[in-house]
């Protein structure tokens, strides 16, 4: 059965993520256009290249969304909005980055055609920052944990969950460059009657600077469930373009992601993958 008033909702959501994204880019568009000469210097190798780096020491705030067009065993489709926060803080003479994120979905919980739409559980994670003895090169790991913050049973896992974080950012190259995101988190409390989670993901990110701040990107996240044995490996190419203005770095893109490999109900087969992160130099 096709619930249509919940696709309307899964569209709906992303169109505001969308125009979101759209206004945010008409804006510094337009504001660029005064001086295209100090827009581009503005665009430095240094800015682009550091522009996706999740452990960059300046506070950043991401937008990002994946639409997702097919998914297995369901004839609906779904949505998942993200707003992620991310600072930078000192503990003693240790450096950390700390990043929180709230999902919103709209997604089928059952292979019936149900969808439920709303707030899913939020993730934190504090990365201590390794001194690599090079600028260009950040490594970090720490500690996280996801509250089971669901406005929707079936959206979240209702358990509280624990694990690590291990990040690497190579720029040594002003052209290109590469790292991961690796986690994994288990659960240790929460409703009985839930199953529990045992989740390991790893996001290997490329991004190849075209010039003037346009880049070609990759950055699919592979996740594997220990509990259920359920994967999927998504590949995908996209493009970005990073514009600073004044103190603010933008950095908008869009990655269409098809799935290579996956085992599991539920699994998205493709979906694209948009956002505006900007960063705000000190």
């Amino acid at each position: 059965m096709i619930c249509t008033e919940e696709r309307v909702r899964c569209l709906r959501s992303v169109l505001i993520a969308l125009s979101v994204v759209v206004f945010f880019c008409q804006h510094v568009y337009a504001e660029s256009q005064g001086d295209v000469a100090t827009a581009e210097n503005s665009t430095s190798e240094n800015s682009a290249a550091q522009a996706n780096n999740p452990l960059a020491n300046m506070t950043a705030l991401n937008i990002q969304n994946y639409f997702i067009g097919d998914i297995s065993d369901s004839d609906e489709q779904g949505n998942q909005a993200w707003l992620r926060y991310a600072k930078p803080f000192s503990v003693a003479d240790t450096k950390w980055i700390l990043r929180a994120s709230l999902p919103f979905n709209t997604y089928p919980v059952e292979n019936d055609g149900t969808v439920k739409s709303g707030l899913g559980d939020v993730n934190v994670f504090a990365s201590y920052l390794i001194d690599t003895g090079n600028p260009a090169v950040s490594f970090g790991f720490g500690p996280q944990v996801t509250l089971p913050t669901a406005t929707e049973s079936k959206l979240g896992s209702e358990k509280w969950s624990a694990g690590l974080v291990n990040v690497l950012f190579n720029a040594d190259s002003p052209k290109f460059q590469y790292g991961y995101l690796l986690t994994w988190q288990h659960s240790f409390a929460g409703e009985d009657d839930r199953s529990d989670v045992n989740i390991g993901a790893l996001q290997p990110f490329a991004f190849y600077q075209l010039g003037g701040g346009t880049y070609l990107r990759a950055a699919p996240i592979w996740s594997y469930n220990i509990e259920n044995d359920n994967y999927n490996v998504p590949l995908g190419v996209g493009i970005g373009q990073v514009i600073k203005r004044g103190k603010t770095v933008f950095n908008f893109f869009i990655e269409p992601q098809f799935s290579a490999i996956h085992h599991g109900e539920l699994q998205p087969q493709w979906q694209l993958y948009f956002g505006l992160n900007m960063q705000f130099l000190d």
